[in-house]
């Protein structure tokens, strides 16, 4: 008979993403068929990953914010995404619910994974965002927010910090990722 499902999606992973996004069946299947025939694999590598922002930000140096992105994503630590992991990424920045995107820009700013965020952290993200952002539209920017340094100073103004100049994740760990 053959093993004609082994490129099948499982059922269990498919009665997950069902319950935790709102992707129909058919999405997730057309998803997951795409998927397979980018990543024959079933995984993601973190320099497949960054070639995909490199096609989304041609003129700009993606390297790092995609790093980080990569990083946020890879619930599970182990240096690949896999399908998972890509669509519940897919879907919690789309189209999932607003305490899910806080908690996955947590995850990003956060980049030891120590549950904190400090200023240093803050201004690592707004390096790598910075590296997205064409030289001509960083122009255009207004002053209090127009290097990498003075965004960073402005993003972490907003944050109701300890005296340790700290912010702590008030949330349990990422719900979406104990799936």
């Amino acid at each position: 008979m053959g093993n004609a499902k082994s490129s099948a999606m499982s059922k269990e992973i498919l009665e997950d993403l069902k319950l935790n996004t709102k992707f129909s069946e058919n999405e997730l299947s057309q998803w997951y068929e795409n998927f397979q025939k980018q990543c024959p694999s079933g995984r993601i590598t973190p320099d497949e990953f960054k070639k995909i922002y490199e096609r989304f930000f041609p003129e700009s140096d993606a390297t790092s914010y995609a790093q980080h992105v990569f990083r946020s994503f890879d619930q599970n630590d182990d240096g690949t995404l896999d399908f998972k992991e890509y669509i519940i990424a897919l879907h919690m920045t789309s189209t999932g619910k607003t305490e899910r995107k806080l908690e996955w820009a947590f995850s990003l700013f956060d980049v030891d994974k120590n549950g904190y965020i400090t200023k240093s952290e803050v201004a690592e993200i707004c390096q790598a965002i910075f590296k997205l952002i064409p030289k001509d539209e960083q122009e255009n920017l207004p002053a209090d927010e127009n290097t990498p340094e003075k965004r960073a100073d402005k993003l972490w103004s907003f944050f109701d910090k300890k005296d340790n100049g700290e912010v702590k994740s008030s949330s349990e760990p990422l719900e979406w990722a104990a799936h």
